[in-house]
């Protein structure tokens, strides 16, 4: 009898209801959809209109601005009428707190021209005032025919639901601890503002909800019990995730364990950019999230070794960033001219343990020399070695043979 563990596929994707943003649909069948953030004062025309250009050239999908008084609510057309003339179609969501329901109103151009809403229950408003201003941006949701994301954050959580929560809980028999109560708290503000939505008229084809948190297993066991729940079209997120690799890594172990299990439409990765960082950054993690799971296609991936104690030079190093950066740059061309180039693999390794078998294994691979090796670097096309490379210009040769693949195996879009 075998000892291997057997195989466990995915959980089927949860069937949500699709909502559809722009010419993005999200949600029911589509794929995943990568989403992003702007940082810029969203009054600055140029500025905002050139990081939502750089945001889609990374492969963002869906991209978020602040509108947050009027200058930032009448720049917003101007960034739409902007981009169009550059040839980007990306929907701009309307990132709303506290007097969204103003600005729609003295700002229809705005309202147009948005593709999304994001209303926060949190605060978007408060006392009595509460309600009606909620009511008044879904009615404008409703009278330009826009879908709203209803995303309740922990950081400002909507305080009299928490209260409502707390007191419930007070009365139980076996009270809950602080978190769960919280967590609660959460999804029940998301769930019952959808329904108040349903209830002005909003349909469910335009609702999409998110419930972020910071901590990894809150979110996880915030989102499983939300998914549970309901069947609207659900934004993943990790919010505040940080900076970096800690960003990256709590954002991953978050995410992946709920899109694993068949849970979330669309993601963003909040990281915060170092110093000097493109706000790109961000976008490209969550493609290569979704593509190391399988779940979607994005830019050809290139597998390369860490290097030890056989790879003293630096130079297989070299080239792999040589060849990723290369592909990325290329994407955006690619996609346009070629059907299927996203699925491509590449291969970079540093001396003869692994590196010819990982090299047959992709599309295209090539094996360096490792210390003491002889310095040739066989290189395998679809697990055929066709090549061999030496001196000094291995990195160009290399890169010219990914170009002439791409040309000669993917089929030519229509133009």
């Amino acid at each position: 009898m075998s000892d291997l563990i057997p195989y466990s596929a995915p959980i089927p994707r949860r069937r949500s209801v699709p909502v559809v943003v722009g010419a993005v649909t999200v949600g029911g069948d589509a794929p995943i959809v990568v989403q992003s953030m702007t940082n810029t004062d969203t009054a600055d025309v140029k500025a905002t209109t050139q990081q939502v250009a750089e945001l889609w050239r990374a492969g963002s999908e869906l991209v978020r601005v602040t509108v947050n008084n009027a200058e930032s609510a009448t720049a917003v057309p101007q960034i739409r009428d902007r981009l169009a003339m550059m040839g980007i179609e990306v929907p701009i969501i309307g990132d709303f707190h506290y007097n969204g329901h103003q600005l729609l109103l003295d700002e229809p151009a705005c309202a147009e021209a948005l593709a999304k809403y994001r209303i926060n229950p949190g605060n978007v408003g408060f006392g009595r005032k509460k309600d009606a201003q909620f009511a008044a941006i879904v009615e404008m949701a409703i009278r330009y025919c826009k879908p709203v994301r209803i995303g309740v954050n922990w950081g400002s959580l909507d305080q009299s639901v928490l209260a409502q929560m707390m007191d419930e809980n007070h009365a139980r028999a076996e009270p809950w601890d602080a978190t769960t109560v919280m967590r609660e708290a959460l999804i029940h503000s998301a769930i019952e503002s959808a329904r108040k939505a349903e209830d002005i008229g909003l349909g469910r084809d335009r609702i999409v909800l998110s419930c972020k948190v910071s901590g990894v297993q809150d979110l996880v066991a915030v989102y499983r019990s939300l998914a549970a729940r309901c069947d609207y079209a659900l934004h993943l997120g990790l919010t505040e995730a940080g900076m970096g690799s800690k960003g990256i890594v709590a954002s991953t172990a978050a995410l992946s364990v709920l899109l694993q299990q068949g849970i979330g439409d669309t993601v963003r990765i909040s990281l915060t950019p170092e110093p000097g960082e493109s706000r790109t950054r961000e976008v490209i993690v969550a493609q290569e999230l979704l593509q190391t799971m399988g779940l979607r296609a994005f830019t050809p991936l290139v597998t390369a070794c860490p290097g030890c104690g056989r790879t003293t030079s630096s130079f297989f190093q070299e080239l792999a960033k040589t060849v990723q950066d290369h592909v990325r740059a290329k994407m955006p061309e690619w996609k346009l001219r070629y059907d299927g180039v996203e699925n491509m693999t590449l291969a970079v390794m540093g001396c003869i343990v692994n590196g010819p078998g990982e090299s047959k294994y992709a599309n295209i691979g090539i094996s360096l020399p490792g210390s003491g090796e002889a310095p040739t670097a066989p290189v395998f096309i679809d697990g055929e070695k066709r090549h061999t490379l030496r001196g000094a210009h291995i990195a160009q040769e290399f890169v010219a043979i990914v170009e002439d693949y791409v040309a000669a195996k993917y089929t030519a879009r229509a133009s």
